[in-house]
């Protein structure tokens, strides 16, 4: 087909064409970005905690009279000792944070006590010798901690311990070498602690992205912290008996003091209540960015509709002489699909450079990963099958004018 007519024919409708290749330049920076967006946030969604979340629930526990660290102590061991006679639960150990908590305490790490710039920052779990199983978390090197080795800590005390269980992503970072299994290194204090076990992941308790360099450096420390405020209790069920365990488990508190506090609403949360607590602007986000995309495309798709069949109601004597002249119905239609995507094609090289610019301030501005050239390939392709698709309605109809068009006055 010649393209020369097609060109001459824009030129005498600028403002259209303007108009529509601004709409898919902008409609194709935007949904490259929150296709983008929307990938990162599934993402996010599906990141291990190294938990066996099926089975792991956690209780936010309180007293109402415990006044001394002696008593609060005894009222958790003799917890501890209650739930893990239960059928159900197969062990449980308290903590001060769980992750997805979605805030929590963390400690600044370096190499040598006389450092003042840190190493690397780490996520804090407090927790005895039974953490690791009730985690469920993998033991890749070292060992558990021994009993002999817990201690206790009142509130928010930062006390180092003498020996520490590391997750392989804080090892790594420590000693690249692989060598990370009886080294040392200083938790903002000048005692070191040395690293007798690594495991494989233990995810952080936050998972804001300022933290994603972070995400899974964590430290356990063989801790008990006697706060009477409160502290979390989790818990680990038997394969299959989650349910029965989170039924059981308050009343088994509740027989050991009365005057306790678990509220009904928010004391009680299995994994996967506290993985969707966690993510839910995540998912809020993807939503809300799968909704823009719809909608923007639905409106390009419109706008060319539009556009074209108003065209089409001008040029319907052009279309007859044409016909007249020996044009078949499908060269009217190449004709009209053609000057679509001419169209498109300027509409979506403005829009390659918006999507990146965007992004490129977006990095800047929100620190967000840059944009891949997948997602502005896809793009692309979206956009130049949408006008074809748009466009294919208004051009059918104009290849059934008739040839008898060129006869009748405008």
């Amino acid at each position: 087909m010649q393209i020369k007519p097609i060109l001459s024919a824009m030129r005498h409708h600028k403002a259209g064409v303007g108009l529509i290749a601004l709409q898919i330049a902008l409609t194709l920076a935007i949904v490259c970005n929150a296709l983008f967006i929307i990938q990162q946030r599934l993402a996010h969604l599906s990141e291990p905690t190294g938990l066996d979340e099926a089975n792991v629930f956690v209780i936010s526990n309180q007293w109402a009279n415990q006044s001394t660290e002696q008593q609060t102590h005894a009222q958790i061991l003799a917890d501890m000792a209650a739930l893990r006679r239960l059928p159900s639960v197969r062990d449980v150990s308290p903590s001060n944070s769980y992750p997805l908590r979605g805030s929590g305490w963390d400690d600044y790490i370096t190499l040598t006590p006389e450092q003042t710039e840190k190493t690397t920052d780490a996520n804090v779990y407090l927790g005895d010798e039974h953490l690791l199983d009730t985690l469920g978390v993998t033991l890749l090197a070292g060992r558990n901690f021994r009993a002999d080795e817990v201690g206790q800590i009142s509130s928010r005390q930062n006390v180092a311990s003498p020996v520490v269980i590391v997750t392989k992503a804080l090892a790594d970072r420590l000693y690249p070498d692989g060598s990370a299994l009886g080294k040392s290194f200083y938790e903002m204090s000048k005692t070191p602690s040395t690293i007798i076990g690594i495991i494989d992941l233990l995810q952080n308790q936050s998972v804001s992205t300022w933290n994603t360099a972070y995400a899974y450096q964590s430290v356990i420390r063989p801790l008990q912290e006697d706060n009477s405020d409160g502290l979390y209790y989790i818990v680990r069920a038997r394969p299959g008996q989650l349910v029965a365990a989170m039924r059981e488990v308050p009343k088994a508190l509740y027989t050991q003091n009365l005057m306790r506090i678990i509220d009904p609403e928010d004391g009680e949360l299995s994994f996967a209540e506290a993985r969707a607590r966690a993510y839910d602007s995540d998912r809020g986000m993807a939503i809300l960015m799968g909704i823009i995309s719809v909608v923007l495309l639905a409106i390009t798709a419109a706008g060319i509709v539009g556009l074209t069949s108003f065209w089409v109601g001008q040029r319907r004597k052009q279309i007859g002489v044409r016909r007249a002249l020996g044009a078949t119905r499908s060269d009217i239609l190449r004709y009209f699909l053609t000057e679509n995507l001419l169209i498109s094609v300027g509409g979506v090289v403005v829009g390659i450079a918006l999507a990146i610019g965007i992004n490129l301030w977006m990095v800047t501005q929100f620190e967000i990963a840059r944009l891949s050239l997948v997602y502005v390939l896809i793009g692309v392709v979206v956009l130049l099958l949408l006008g074809q698709i748009a466009v294919l309605a208004p051009a059918r109809r104009a290849s059934n004018v008739s040839p008898i068009e060129a006869t009748r006055s405008t």
